[in-house]
């Protein structure tokens, strides 16, 4: 990616970053319900009428929205993302300290459904129209099928209740808490990317340089991994630099399940609580990790991909 091309796409960001954060200000605007009576019904106070007239003018709601709004933006841009309601705490500081976790488990679940997914693509594509095909696309369409949650309560009856080997309450940060939220997130991903890399396999095994290679007598391990799988990863770092950043975001489900403290259970109890400072941060961070990576990713081509280096140079 040339210096042009970066600047156009971070100017771009730049504009559907601007966009996002009007949008999320806007909704939590119209929300219903009271910001200051939530404010304080969260630290356990029932003031009288006058108490909260004066509270909402001091935290300037009653100007107009726009006016707000660019308050709001003029801090978020100074890292001040306000101040929770319900934890009553800086809204920055609650997602720098669940951003780690988070980290964790996105890491963890990414390299468990690789090391299941590309074994499992690769030998349905060597093996296409067999039986073990058969059988392993059979397995792929049962994983796709089964949603997080159900996965998630299923390990945790075996491997918690029954067994006794795993906690339930995965909030101690250590890897026994780590590991089987990470297998529920890695189970539907390792099924769906499966099928990406038989897919993308298959396509290669097709190309004209794959025949020159046997033809040559080299070695089929040599030509399915030194060939053919890097020929393969394009389509597929970009379906991982999507699900990367939807991990980042927080699987909520799972971590509301598995009481994982990450920042998808963090967002379901800020929208429970009605906090509205912290629902805007969290939305505001992920829409510019979304974006970061799949950056990330774009400018990851030209080093995977010789063809594109090549192209880039010419022109």
């Amino acid at each position: 990616m040339t210096a042009k091309q970066l600047g156009k796409r971070l100017l771009q960001i730049a504009v559907v970053a601007a966009g996002i954060t009007f949008l999320t200000f806007l909704i939590t605007y119209l929300a219903p319900g009271d910001p200051v009576r939530t404010m304080y019904a969260a630290a356990g106070i029932m003031p009288g009428e006058e108490i909260i007239r004066q509270t909402r003018e001091a935290m300037g709601l009653n100007r107009p929205v726009l006016a707000q709004y660019f308050d709001w933006l003029q801090n978020c841009l100074r890292g001040d993302f306000g101040v929770s309601y319900a934890y009553n705490e800086p809204v920055s500081a609650l997602l720098l300290d669940r951003l780690w976790p988070t980290l964790k488990l996105a890491l963890f679940s990414m390299v468990l459904m690789l090391l299941a997914a590309v074994p499992v693509g690769m030998a349905q594509a060597t093996h296409q129209n067999s039986a073990l095909d058969y059988a392993l696309r059979s397995l792929t369409f049962f994983g796709i099928s089964m949603p997080n949650f159900w996965v998630g309560m299923l390990l945790m009856l075996f491997f918690c209740v029954r067994l006794q080997l795993l906690p339930v309450v995965c909030s101690a940060g250590d890897f026994k808490s780590l590991l089987l939220p990470a297998v529920t997130l890695a189970f539907a991903m390792s099924a769906k990317y499966a099928r990406q890399v038989r897919a993308a396999i298959l396509e290669e095994l097709r190309q004209d340089y794959v025949t020159g290679a046997r033809a040559r007598g080299v070695a089929e391990w040599k030509v399915l991994w030194w060939n053919v799988f890097p020929n393969a990863l394009l389509p597929l770092i970009t379906l991982l630099g999507l699900s990367l950043g939807s991990l980042l975001g927080g699987a909520a489900v799972v971590e509301v399940i598995f009481s994982y403290p990450g920042l998808g259970s963090l967002a379901v109890s800020a929208i429970t609580a009605y906090d509205y400072p912290l629902i805007q941060g969290y939305v505001l961070w992920i829409s510019l990790i979304y974006m970061l990576v799949n950056l990330a990713v774009d400018v990851s081509y030209a080093y995977i991909d010789p063809r594109i280096r090549e192209k880039r140079r010419v022109g």
